[in-house]
């Protein structure tokens, strides 16, 4: 018999599969304390829980039975991800379950902005009846801007041009013929930002998402324009959004998240009558919430039964037999995969990766999922592991190959080759163990040497005296500390790369200058 706890409220009706299976014995505690929690996880085999409960260190180390920690919905923040991977917990949680009701929200959120309805209702509430006051707008013929083009954001894309609407998107992960197929057109952000009635966000917070609609995006947009996130708090500016509003910049906004939840009582977001809110109901409806309690349900029966699931979050979950030798090439292919991430920004059209030497005769697919959870890390809210990576890829408009090459004459005895194709472009970077790190060791088949990690500075230039003695002046005089440098070139006074490394990220002004040196033909700062 199988034991699982609900720590948060969880729907009923998506608990009906556990309940029906005489395997398992379900416990609801939807009130239950951190400390009772501790008390009972010992004998628990499974876990779900919503936003609430606090999934820590010490819970899952507790969990001396614990399989699988699943989160009834998207988000897994209060999840520890570390500990639960360094335990073996896996950790699943439902992405796909709300993206209808997220969708429905938006579409509600754009209706009730270009009519006035919470204005409206409220002023009629008041015991007034000035119908010129709410005159609104039509959103037919109107263009509206997607910024990501991922579940929810398709689901909005069907309405809208149901609607009547034009629809523009930029996703810098989606190739612009499975934008096509989907009835849009893809474009760089300044176009949308331009073109655009509407902007609506998509996309997850991350660090480079951070304040993604701020005081230089607002200055680029039509004076008509209106806003809406209903994705994540934060991906707005909220004092850009206000000022922005209050100077005539930008027409209005709907937001259904915010920076900090609760919205502080003072927020200056609360009295501006241009801007609708609601409190974070994107994924609340009876079906959503039906639908995430049930995905994650299976998802433990599946995996109590020795099954994959469908949603993991965390590191795959690798045979012990293979555990030792593979988990450090999964990191390599990941670092490699946000390598070329940078490297080439548009989204690639197909991902390969070789892996040379005496581990291609193991299962390479957990490397393969490396690879692309790094070539499309910060861009999907779920991670990528061995049964959604060709899937996720796929999604994106991105084909993916793997080879073989058990034999192989290159210097290192075990190697990866991971290649990105663009409409345009061709990048391809490799990487070995060294010292038991991760070293990316040749881009475009000139080679290199160096730890894949820190603040890298690469760039492309012909090779010829003084080119390494003006960056590393200009590097001085910017008090840029260096920390390695290396240069791969095919032969004296041809093509070159240089690979430096630096201890701080480089700032807007240097990486300006840099990219003005007449001798350069590309400059990119990679993080790693």
């Amino acid at each position: 018999m199988y034991k699982v706890l609900t720590a948060d409220k969880v729907s009923a009706a998506g608990l009906a599969p556990l309940r029906a299976d005489p395997e398992f014995e379900v416990h609801e505690c939807p009130q239950i304390s951190p400390q009772r929690l501790l008390q009972i996880i010992p004998t628990c085999d499974a876990l779900i829980v919503r936003s609430r409960t606090e999934v820590t260190a010490e819970v899952i180390q507790a969990g001396k039975r614990l399989q699988i920690v699943a989160r009834a919905g998207t988000g897994v923040d209060n999840i520890d991800l570390e500990a639960a991977t360094e335990c073996g917990v896996l950790v699943v949680n439902a992405p796909t379950g709300n993206s209808v009701a997220a969708a429905e929200h938006t579409i509600a959120m754009l209706m009730a902005m270009t009519r006035h309805v919470p204005q409206a209702d409220a002023d009629v509430r008041q015991g007034n009846w000035d119908r010129t006051r709410w005159i609104g707008h039509e959103v037919r013929e109107k263009i509206f801007g997607t910024i990501g083009l991922g579940r929810v954001a398709l689901e909005v894309v069907k309405v809208v041009k149901e609607l009547g609407m034009r629809v523009i998107a930029t996703d810098p992960f989606v190739a612009a013929e499975y934008a096509s197929r989907h009835g849009t057109q893809l474009v760089d952000m300044d176009t949308l930002l331009r073109e655009s009635d509407f902007i609506s966000i998509h996309v997850p917070l991350t660090k480079a998402n951070t304040h993604l609609l701020g005081e230089t995006e607002f200055a680029k947009v039509k004076a008509t324009a209106r806003v809406l996130n209903v994705a994540r708090g934060g991906l707005v500016d909220e004092t850009a959004l206000v000022r922005a509003i209050a100077k005539g910049r930008l027409a209005g906004a709907a937001l259904d998240v915010f920076e900090e939840e609760p919205l502080p009582a003072d927020s200056p977001l609360r009295n501006n009558p241009h801007i609708i809110l609601t409190p974070h109901l994107g994924a609340s409806t009876h079906e959503a919430q039906n639908r995430v309690a049930r995905d994650v349900c299976l998802q433990i029966q599946d995996v109590l039964r020795g099954g994959q699931a469908k949603y993991a979050v965390n590191a795959p979950i690798v045979p012990p037999r293979d555990l030792e030798i593979l988990i450090p090439y999964i990191e390599l292919a990941t670092r490699l995969g946000r390598f070329l991430t940078q490297v080439e920004r548009q989204g690639a059209k197909q991902i390969e990766i070789t892996v040379h030497g005496p581990i291609a005769e193991m299962d390479i697919s957990y490397i393969l999922a490396g690879a692309v959870q790094g070539a499309l890390a910060g861009v999907l809210e779920e991670r990528v592991n061995v049964v959604n990576a060709h899937r996720l890829a796929a999604q994106r408009g991105m084909n993916l190959v793997e080879r073989k090459q058990a034999q192989h004459r290159h210097r290192y005895e075990n190697m990866l080759t991971m290649t990105a194709l663009t409409e345009e472009k061709r990048w391809t970077v490799r990487g070995a163990l060294l010292q038991g790190e991760p070293h990316i060791v040749a881009i475009d088949n000139l080679w290199v040497e160096f730890v894949a990690q820190g603040h890298i500075l690469l760039t492309g230039h012909i090779d010829r005296p003084g080119v390494i003695g003006q960056v590393g002046m200009l590097l001085g005089k910017s008090d840029v500390n260096i920390s390695f440098m290396h240069v791969g070139r095919k032969a004296p006074r041809q093509q070159a790369i240089m690979v430096i490394g630096t201890d701080e990220r480089l700032s807007v002004a240097v990486c300006k200058s840099l990219r003005n040196l007449a001798e350069f033909t590309w400059v990119r700062t990679i993080e790693l």
